[in-house]
């Protein structure tokens, strides 16, 4: 048996996969190490929730304390060196032989020399940088060590270098001695131990204590607003130690894991329910899902990689980014909503998660407040600096507040914060890319659309010059209009100068292009004349692939008739032939239906304006009726039923209608000529 999948299940199903492959990729993302949260000082204020313990742990003491203590245990601290006795037998015969082979003789002085010798290199010869060492770190004795393993303690000054053992030796000696050079035999036989020596530190600290007490469970530690004292400060430096301690052995905990995933669950389940209740249009196209998903994953994983792959700050990361962008494809609302569920589910990754929050949500709502009519790429920049101050001030303030004096104000935080608003300026790249990539449209696109400059608005108004003038004034109403009842008016302009562009193909076949003379229509079978009429809906599709207009624009082309008939050419083949049934698909408009407030508005408007041009008399009273007549034909004929557009928001398009064709069409005065004078 085979299971029947429908289009409407199948889009469920991806939304759920959407949902679920959200969660996982952030629950991936965030650290796998459970780090300290907590950033504290010595004379600052905790900003913090109440810390208690919440496991028996030692109170460490501070490196100064250890420090202290270590020099302290080892001021009688010796250290261990090597006497090698071997030395004095090498260097005197050789000294004895390098004699006899320059004097032919043995020196005369041979017992002086070899009783001096003998009583220097048992005491021992180190070299100048050793014993200049000991001196700088008040040795007083250090233990030599015998070839026999046997040990005693010698006073530092009793022993030689190079130096002064010439100088012992001399002292005394016969003048022939002095002239020789015997530095040359006067090596250090004195060698430091390194390994001895250390053994004999590390017993001699090992008794010595690294904690000074400790901190019971459920022993309070500090509170919000109390200053950290140098107490206090070991007191959760020692609890940092043991946390860390503890989560580095276990890594994460199923607990922990649990604990988030139900967290991101719960935070991105409220985000796409607010999607689902206030923003169907965004919910129900898979496309803006994954896009604004994307979003929120990137930027939660930006952050995740600078707080664990770098030593940077994570406000580095242009948090802004998310409902700027959200901003300029969607709306404000929308905007904001992202950009805080993404900020809460960051906090927990972050350290001072209270400032953190206040300062997002505040340049969140910068973000969205500055961008509120975004028409120029010069808005972004503006934006960038609105939320550089606004991260200034916010942590000025919270500065102030902590520090309570403003020398102890630390201006350092505000180089990240300056840098993560210059990267906002790749919003331009991005916006770029997302529009391409996902079939979006921003609203800088759009005003470079409405640009009647551009080269094929040029070449519609050279081709088409009366259908061209008919676009004018279909977007001033459908723009007036969706300003009325919120839709978006920019979008809605930029639609109408292109939903005719299709008559571009044939314009003398159409009565605004036409200077008078017969209509060539008029002369043909009404089926045919129907189908050319019909056709510029196709013709203006083909020309809006060509030019690469967005998706957005071309939709307007293909509704804004809807599947309405060409009434023309339909009501004259009926009462021309009354008894013969019509070909309904010769008469009638491919479609689809309006399925936005602003293709529902775009048909009004478009048949409206059509209609008030061939009003024999204008009126308050006919154009009224002109209006009332045309809108609600089209209701009757169902042309707004995949519209979600209200008969409130009908009422007030037909309201607006009627109020600007008045104005368009007012009687205006006649002026008075002048008369002759009579002669």
């Amino acid at each position: 048996m085979k299971i029947k999948i429908t289009q409407s299940q199948l889009h469920n199903i991806t939304k759920i996969g959407l949902f679920v492959c959200v969660i996982a990729l952030i629950v991936e993302l965030f650290p796998t190490e459970n780090k300290f949260k907590y950033q504290f000082e010595i004379g600052k204020p905790w900003s913090y929730e109440l810390i208690t313990a919440s496991f028996d742990f030692p109170i460490y003491k501070s490196e100064q304390q250890i420090t202290k203590e270590k020099d302290e245990i080892l001021k009688n601290y010796t250290p261990y060196f090597k006497l090698d006795t071997t030395v004095f037998k090498t260097q005197f015969l050789k000294l004895v032989s390098d004699w006899k082979k320059k004097n032919g003789e043995a020196p005369r002085f041979q017992n002086y020399i070899k009783l001096k010798f003998n009583e220097i290199y048992s005491i021992g010869i180190i070299s100048v940088e050793e014993y200049n060492q000991l001196i700088d770190n008040g040795r007083a004795n250090i233990s030599c060590i015998m070839p026999n393993r046997v040990t005693y303690t010698m006073p530092v000054e009793n022993i030689y270098t190079p130096k002064t053992a010439y100088e012992e030796i001399i002292k005394n000696a016969p003048e022939t001695l002095k002239s020789y050079d015997l530095n040359l035999y006067l090596i250090e036989n004195l060698k430091y131990d390194s390994t001895t020596s250390e053994l004999s530190k590390t017993d001699i600290l090992k008794n010595l204590s690294l904690t000074s007490g400790m901190v019971q469970t459920g022993e309070r530690i500090i509170d919000r607003g109390e200053i950290v004292t140098p107490e206090s400060f070991l007191m959760i430096k020692s609890l940092k130690i043991e946390y860390e301690k503890r989560k580095g052995t276990l890594q994460q905990s199923t607990i922990v894991v649990v604990g988030e995933i139900i967290m991101i669950l719960s935070l991105i389940s409220l985000f796409f329910m607010y999607l689902y209740l206030f923003r169907p249009r965004i919910f129900n196209s898979i496309g803006n899902l994954l896009f604004i998903s994307l979003l929120i994953v990137m930027i939660i994983g930006m952050t995740t990689f600078t707080i664990q792959f770098t030593s940077f700050s994570y406000y580095l990361v242009p948090f802004a980014l998310l409902p700027i962008i959200v901003r300029v494809f969607f709306d404000s609302r929308t905007a904001l909503f992202a950009h805080v569920i993404t900020m809460m589910i960051i906090s927990f990754i972050v350290d001072n998660s209270f400032q953190f929050i206040l300062l997002q949500v505040t340049i969140g709502m910068v973000a969205v407040s500055s961008l509120k009519d975004m028409t120029q790429r010069s808005q972004l920049a503006q934006t960038a600096l609105y939320i550089f101050l606004s991260y200034a001030v916010m942590y000025l303030a919270l500065e102030l507040i902590s520090e309570g004096d403003l020398q102890r104000v630390h201006l350092q935080p505000l180089i990240p914060f300056g840098i993560s608003s210059l990267f906002l300026l790749f919003a331009y790249v991005l916006i770029y890319i997302f529009e391409k990539i996902f079939g979006l449209i921003s609203s800088i696109t759009l005003v470079e659309l409405t640009n009647i400059n551009s080269d094929l608005m040029m070449r519609f108004a050279e081709l088409a010059p009366g259908t061209f003038q008919h676009t004018l004034q279909v977007s001033n109403l459908a723009t007036e209009a969706a300003k009325k009842i919120n839709a978006n008016s920019l979008l809605v302009r930029t639609g109408a100068l292109y939903h005719d562009i299709g008559k571009m193909k044939q314009p003398g076949l159409f009565t605004e292009n036409q200077m008078g003379g017969t209509n060539p229509l008029s002369v043909m079978e009404y089926e045919d004349a129907a189908r050319i009429v019909v056709n510029h809906v196709k013709d203006g599709i083909e020309i809006a692939k060509k030019s690469r207009l967005p998706e957005q624009i071309i939709n307007f082309i293909a509704t804004h008739h809807g599947t309405g008939k060409t009434k023309y050419f339909y009501n004259s083949f009926i009462n021309a032939h009354p008894n013969k049934k019509p070909n309904e698909e010769a008469f009638t408009y491919p479609g689809p239906l309006p399925n936005n407030k602003e293709t529902a508005i775009l048909m009004m408007a478009d048949a409206v304006e059509a209609r008030s041009r061939s009003l024999s008399i204008y009126t308050e009273e006919s154009i009224n009726e002109m209006v009332e007549d045309m809108i609600n034909g089209q209701i009757a004929d169902g042309q707004f039923k995949d519209a979600p557009i209200t008969f409130r928001d009908v009422e007030t398009v037909k309201a607006v209608f009627k109020e600007k064709i008045k104005n368009i069409y007012h009687t205006r005065i006649v002026y008075p000529e002048l008369k002759k004078l009579e002669e």
